[in-house]
């Protein structure tokens, strides 16, 4: 799938410098390698694709906040998108922190995409069961038996198991402490563009609570249930997720 490593990082741009820019935000415990398939996929498209704060090879820094996270990304497209704005796209912890930036930086963003947010937070159950996990999120075995649950293909699992065995446990704590609680910003969103929430079938019905949340803040919010899907479905279907971030990014619409 990939030959990055937690340390040495993956690339951050990708295809040509023409057209307009997407920026793709991983979840917690992976990095920018997670993209590859979308990568590979979209060859034609001028693609950005970070490490977050506290992952992959920034693993030495601790995790800030979701709002500095979101600012660290406002700077990236300020410098490396093209004409200094960008669609965003987040899985998971990266669909919460584009949540921020387009609350934060709303003239900086073209469209956005989410997937896998619980934006109104985690239910009592799901909760006890993190809180249960997170002393375990350091063991390398742990994260192995995580990459045959979310099917990570052979050939990346071992940068997997790297990826979430090496974010620091201060990280993992103040992020789930974040996500737990619920992340929709407070205040009035001034950001008008296109902005698509999405869950797989399988998740966790703390996702599709999000939508309402979310609808709240974001009147123009589209939602969307990926038929069949878990959460990390860039891998599961790595084609519907591409043709999902293109059709929405060209069109403000999904699914067509």
């Amino acid at each position: 799938m990939t030959r990055a490593t937690p340390t040495s990082g993956h690339p951050l741009e990708h295809g040509p410098r023409e057209g307009e820019t997407i920026v793709l935000l991983h979840g917690a415990n992976v990095a920018g390698w997670m993209w590859e398939p979308q990568i590979e996929l979209l060859p034609d498209r001028h693609l950005l694709t970070p490490d977050l704060p506290g992952y992959g090879a920034r693993a030495d820094t601790v995790w800030p906040d979701l709002g500095a996270a979101a600012d660290l990304v406002a700077d990236l497209i300020r410098t490396r998108a093209l004409e200094g704005r960008a669609h965003l796209v987040g899985l998971s912890l990266g669909g919460h922190v584009a949540i921020h930036v387009i609350h934060r930086h709303p003239d900086l963003v073209h469209s956005c995409t989410v997937t896998g947010v619980a934006a109104a937070g985690l239910g009592r159950l799901e909760r006890s069961l993190v809180v249960l996990q997170l002393p375990l999120w350091r063991r390398r075995w742990y994260w192995a038996a995580q990459a045959v649950a979310f099917g990570i293909p052979a050939d990346a699992r071992e940068l997997f198991v790297d990826s979430g065995s090496r974010v620091q446990a201060e990280t993992n704590r103040r992020v789930f402490s974040e996500v737990a609680a619920g992340t929709v910003p407070a205040g009035a969103f001034d950001y008008a563009g296109p902005v698509l929430a999405v869950s797989g079938e399988r998740e966790p019905r703390s996702v599709r609570a999000g939508f309402e949340a979310l609808g709240v803040s974001i009147p123009q919010l589209q939602a969307w249930v990926a038929p069949r899907m878990h959460h990390i479905w860039n891998i599961e279907d790595p084609a519907l997720f591409a043709r999902m971030i293109v059709t929405h990014a060209d069109t403000g619409t999904w699914p067509p």
